[in-house]
């Protein structure tokens, strides 16, 4: 059978040798399409599958790796942010108990309608994706739901998750670069068997 993509190849051979695996580290970068979509694309368009496969990879882990480190930086600042003020509105609530007992409820009373504010939120805008993530989080862990969450979300969308949910960065990276690679691998064996049984 034809190779219905020769575009494609005569695209790639067009490109430096050393820039084919950087272009599809780039491609890997792209939501939706990560290490597995990217490694796919290089082995159609004519590059060497393993080189695919790792480029891919790569490009994948290198976005998720910057997600974690910058959600992690962002949840530290939210959270830090919130004790100051639960700090201050408990060091209002105690000087107002002295002073005034109506200013207490008025400061009960804000803090409360903060809080649901907050936690309506997030449980209206969840997504099925997010909302299914979460349940595999609680059932499997992160090592599970890291090796079965492409299933649902992208891996960079899934590390946001995990950050944002309160797991360890370190722990984060690691899962997600294994999920990362056990998928890439798999999805550019697949494409190189198939393409190999089409004679392309």
């Amino acid at each position: 059978m034809d190779n219905p993509y020769p575009w494609l190849q005569d695209f790639i051979n067009q490109v430096p040798e050393f820039l084919q695996p950087v272009m599809v580290a780039l491609v890997a970068a792209v939501p939706y399409i990560e290490g597995e979509g990217a490694a796919a694309f290089g082995i159609i368009a004519g590059i060497n599958p393993i080189v695919a496969a790792i480029a891919a990879a790569t490009g994948n882990i290198l976005c998720v790796v910057g997600v974690v480190l910058l959600g992690s930086r962002v949840r530290g600042n939210i959270v830090a942010r919130r004790a100051s003020r639960t700090d201050a509105t408990v060091g209002v609530a105690a000087r107002a108990r002295v002073s005034n007992t109506s200013t207490i409820a008025t400061a009960t009373r804000e803090d409360g309608g903060e809080t649901s504010v907050d936690t309506d939120g997030a449980s209206t805008h969840k997504s099925k994706g997010r909302a299914k993530l979460g349940r595999w989080l609680v059932r499997f862990g992160v090592p599970g739901a890291s090796l079965i969450a492409p299933l649902a979300l992208p891996t960079m969308l899934t590390a946001a998750f995990f950050v944002a949910s309160g797991v360890r960065k370190e722990w984060v990276i690691l899962w997600q670069v294994i999920a990362i690679v056990l998928w890439t691998g798999v999805v550019a064996a697949a494409a190189t068997g198939v393409l190999a049984l089409l004679g392309w």
